[in-house]
């Protein structure tokens, strides 16, 4: 595929999306929220960390392999949940789950897909995880955790960092909106983006039909021109408590993590409640702008439980060096959002393919720079100076 052909990092990758995506799509996938200062911030903070050469050790055996929850795989990253794969390319999220599959990483599906849960354990395989939004109607998240577990999931997130709707003002004026708003601005948007135009949606209405969000309940399954606006009274994540989560624990016999999490007693508290894994997060700073960087805080949360649960690394990755970074500051694996969407905007499977083979390469290269053989090698040993002094 010629526009891949020519994508070296992810950032020609967005570049590439940009270019092939209506704006409103685009800008829903790429933006965060108010004045992007959670966004920025969550690139400076791995912009600011250098990192020192090591020479003369023999590197020619290095790894980026790992284990995450006691099973391989081929690099420390998982694919971060994401709701508008399947507006960036025809059942974008089975491509998703195809790459990653063929990478040996972990999928995380979102409940705001586009694909059944079904679907993609049926034609993907691979290590699943399944993203959870809460309901208003809590028998309504239990039937999605139902659907999961018998689906052959291995692990359930519960996002925990949205409690209420953001304020990402550039939807409206992009006149861009779920269900789709049919208006003069938008309708010239996707005319001006043919390929986009054709290649997705005419592929959905001339196969399965408009799509709509296959994994929430059955209720609220209404096509993105329709229906999706059901979701904005029923999912009532402001009334997310620690309640939730003991019940959670109770109805879910696999992994159990939570994403969103910013605070050391926040992390400690989910211990109590038999929480596998913390994903430290800000979700990529699309909902509280003033949000701290995740790298700023993933030290204090990972010296503080890393011995006693998993912790992860969400929002911002954008290179194999942030892995690195990530690493050496007490991550155990990365999720990666918009760098994968990117690609898979582009060219599907294969883009999202590329993503990843990107931010592998890039990984291998560091860790060889930095005279690392294994990722459980990989330190603040690394550092040009103390990482506390890089914080803001």
């Amino acid at each position: 595929m010629a526009a891949l052909d020519n994508c070296y990092n992810i950032f020609d990758l967005r570049a590439a999306a940009k270019r092939r995506l209506p704006k409103g799509v685009f800008e829903f996938v790429d933006r965060a929220t108010e004045d992007h200062l959670a966004l920025a911030a969550n690139r400076s903070a791995f912009e600011d960390v250098k990192l020192r050469h090591r020479s003369l050790v023999d590197v020619s055996g290095r790894s980026t392999k790992t284990m995450l929850f006691g099973k391989p795989a081929a690099l420390p990253m998982v694919i971060a949940p994401t709701g508008a794969a399947g507006l960036c390319w025809y059942r974008g999220e089975l491509a998703l789950a195809k790459a990653a599959a063929a990478a040996g990483i972990p999928l995380t599906l979102s409940t705001a897909s586009m694909t059944a849960m079904e679907t993609i354990a049926d034609q993907a395989g691979g290590r699943l995880w399944f993203q959870l939004y809460v309901w208003k109607r809590r028998d309504l998240s239990y039937q999605i955790i139902e659907r999961a577990k018998n689906a052959g999931y291995e692990a359930l997130i519960v996002t925990v960092d949205s409690a209420v709707a953001p304020n990402r003002e550039y939807n409206s004026r992009n006149g861009f909106a779920l269900p789709f708003n049919t208006s003069p601005r938008f309708l010239l948007d996707v005319a001006l983006h043919p390929a986009w135009t054709l290649g997705v949606m005419g592929r959905y209405l001339t196969t399965i039909g408009m799509p709509k969000h296959e994994n929430y309940p059955t209720q609220f399954q209404g096509t993105i021109t329709s229906g999706s606006a059901g979701r904005t009274d029923e999912m009532r994540l402001d009334s997310l408590n620690w309640d939730d989560i003991a019940v959670f624990r109770d109805k879910w016999p696999g992994i159990l993590m939570l994403k969103g999490v910013n605070r050391t007693d926040d992390a400690l508290k989910a211990l109590t409640y038999g929480v596998d894994g913390i994903i430290v997060s800000n979700h990529g700073g699309r909902n509280m702008d003033s949000a701290a960087a995740t790298l700023d805080v993933l030290p204090e949360i990972a010296g503080a439980v890393g011995d006693k649960c998993t912790v992860i690394l969400d929002s911002g990755i954008r290179r194999g060096s942030d892995v690195v970074k990530a690493m050496a500051l007490g991550a155990k694996a990365v999720l990666t959002g918009r760098a994968t969407l990117y690609g898979t905007a582009v060219g599907g499977q294969d883009g999202a393919s590329k993503a990843i083979s990107i931010i592998k390469t890039e990984m291998d290269k560091t860790m060889a720079y930095t005279g690392c053989n294994t990722v459980d090698e990989i330190s603040t040993d690394i550092f040009f100076q103390d990482w506390r002094s890089n914080q803001h």
